[in-house]
């Protein structure tokens, strides 16, 4: 299929440390992002396909604009093709990436207050949550329940390939822009969408599809933090902070709950991805592990995960980290994922000398003297043995020749 017009590479000044694009990309924030076949990303954001690589000290980026057939029949003037002087790839780029905090001085902030998170947050520097299109984020954790990253990422392209508009076709894979709500309210979209291995979610989409569709044009937006508005919108204040939030948090909480397939996890997933409220804390399975295996929760009255120790739970992380403990709680959270256990794990060298002794020994007797590494995995919690690599455990001994026979013998 013809491409449109390409823009030139350009980069912006931003190190590994503010933005790591391999780490936010992947830690289950947004669900349509693809590594191409020179290790760029790429996905199609606001009428274009957006590519996006980086170095230690640059992010570079360029814009994919389908063909003038190609484009879609009604676009939005936001999104129509812009000239070379007015695109506007850099502004929604610094946008999508909430690039503006200086996230050194977060993770400075969050540290002081936390031994925790000053232990773990070094090797999982530059995570940034992403201001995301709200509708787009309640989809991907409606289709999050009981589920992997790669299985959501496989969903998400599922719908746009069946219900998004065509954009344009980057190293051989089509890009399609995000279907909206009214694309969604068909009535055979849910038996479709069991029929592409939805199951249950399928119900759970069309109905929410269905329901956002009849209100208010904006309705979902309306529910966003006014500090972190939609792209070309000017932030307001949001509020005073209180322990359970602000409260346009919460109202947005309970909003999004009265819709289908949303809990308070889902809820809080969306308020914080989709919404820009960086108070709220998604409390699953992985971060109320956390929360027992380092922050000393799952006993007495919250021995078990119920709505007054979900509560709790964020509660604690709200007076530890402030109006931003969902972002702090991400950088734990990623920190907890098997595909960055790598991060975490010990190099094991094996390391053998040989030398020929002559004193004490017949002309020509070799002696081995051999460095042996035992590995000894460390016993972790249940959620680890799950989804992360053992710890290992480094042991050095020095044996002669003939005593490792015999402890090989004895084993």
């Amino acid at each position: 299929m013809a491409l449109g017009r390409i823009t030139e590479w350009r980069k912006l000044p931003v190190t590994l440390t503010e933005l790591c694009l391999a780490t936010t990309l992947r830690c289950g924030q947004s669900f349509r992002w693809r590594q191409c076949e020179d290790e760029s990303w790429a996905c199609s954001l606001r009428g274009r396909v957006v590519q996006l690589a980086q170095d230690d000290t640059h992010l570079r980026y360029r814009a994919l604009w389908p063909a003038a057939t190609e484009a879609p029949l009604t676009p939005p003037a936001s999104v129509a093709e812009p000239e070379e002087d007015n695109d506007d790839t850099k502004d929604l780029i610094q946008h999508y990436l909430n690039l503006g905090p200086n996230l050194h001085d977060l993770y400075a902030q969050w540290s002081a207050s936390d031994p925790n998170f000053k232990k773990k947050a070094p090797k999982f520097t530059g995570v940034r949550i992403l201001r995301q299109d709200a509708w787009e984020a309640l989809v991907g954790f409606i289709c999050s329940s009981n589920n992997n990253i790669i299985r959501i990422s496989q969903m998400v392209d599922k719908l746009c390939t069946h219900y998004g508009t065509y954009i344009t076709t980057l190293d051989g894979k089509d890009h399609y822009e995000f279907p909206t709500p009214a694309s969604l309210t068909g009535k055979n979209v849910e038996s479709h969408l069991r029929e592409l291995g939805f199951g249950y979610r399928a119900k759970y989409i069309s109905r929410t599809a269905q329901m956002v569709a009849e209100r208010d044009d904006g309705w979902l937006d309306s529910l966003r933090n006014p500090e972190s508005p939609v792209y070309g919108s000017k932030p307001a204040f949001a509020g005073e902070m209180k322990p359970e939030g602000r409260d346009g948090y919460r109202q947005a909480h309970e909003g999004l709950l009265e819709l289908q397939g949303v809990g308070p996890k889902v809820a809080d997933c969306v308020c914080l991805m989709g919404l820009g409220w960086g108070e709220a804390v998604p409390v699953d399975t992985h971060v109320w592990q956390i929360a027992q295996r380092d922050y000393k929760f799952g006993r007495g009255k919250h021995s078990s995960l119920t709505k007054a120790t979900y509560d709790a739970v964020a509660n604690h992380f709200r007076k530890l980290w402030g109006s931003e403990a969902g972002w702090a709680h991400s950088v734990l959270f990623t920190a907890d994922l098997r595909v960055f256990s790598e991060r975490l794990s010990v190099k094991v060298e094996a390391k053998v000398e040989v030398k020929v002794e002559d004193d004490g020994f017949k002309p020509g007797t070799l002696t081995m003297q051999e460095t042996e590494i035992i590995k000894k995995p460390v016993k972790k919690r249940s959620r680890e043995a799950q989804d992360d690599k053992a710890l290992i455990k480094l042991e050095e001994v020095t044996t002669t020749s003939s005593e490792r026979v015999k402890r090989r013998r004895r084993r």
